[in-house]
């Protein structure tokens, strides 16, 4: 099934209203939908290059309003929506633990899921569902997802095709790098 969402994912690169297909698909990854928005992102990208900032301008957007859903779902309506969706992506047993650390970690929890392949649809729910200030979920998606995306436009953009293969590879562990560095940057100017 996620195959099949995959490629009916990837075939929306083609459409004439490919930007609003995009918008779709990173709205309802941010609080439902398996399939991140880079697939068909990157598909897009490589087909127009001259439009990468602006197709990652459209992405964070999107997945920005879509993760304020993802928020009210996990906020009033957790157990009938946020819970199943959970479930079906094998994080409902982490509920419980994951709710006494969230918000002492939320701003950090939600830059590396929205940053790092971790589905950020489980960072939204979970933002709700703890009561995550907003504020404070609202700034890091713009700034993780604008990091994500404008990233692997930039990349796109600068080495076209060949570095494809890279960021279907390489961008998650290199995204937790990323956060590793920044978490020890700011611990070491904190504590040192």
């Amino acid at each position: 099934m996620i195959r099949a969402l995959y490629d009916w994912t990837l075939s929306l690169a083609a459409h004439p209203r490919a930007l609003w297909a995009l918008a779709f698909v990173a709205f309802i990854e941010a609080s439902v939908f398996p399939v991140p928005p880079d697939v068909l992102m990157i598909a897009m990208i490589l087909a127009v290059p001259r439009r990468a900032f602006l197709i990652a301008g459209v992405a964070t957007l999107a997945s920005v309003l879509g993760g304020i859903l993802g928020y009210a779902i996990g906020a009033f309506a957790f157990e009938s929506i946020g819970r199943p969706v959970l479930e079906t992506l094998g994080k409902a047993d982490a509920v419980a633990a994951f709710n006494t650390r969230f918000n002492d970690l939320g701003f950090w929890s939600v830059l590396v899921a929205g940053v790092t392949p971790f589905p950020f649809k489980v960072i939204t729910i979970m933002s709700g569902w703890t009561a995550l200030p907003l504020e404070t979920f609202l700034l890091t998606a713009i700034i993780a997802r604008a990091l994500r995306f404008f990233f692997v436009a930039a990349l796109l953009w600068r080495y076209g095709a060949p570095i494809r293969d890279f960021i279907e590879r390489w961008l998650g562990l290199l995204s937790v790098l990323f956060i590793l560095l920044l978490v020890l940057g700011f611990y070491s100017v904190r504590f040192l």
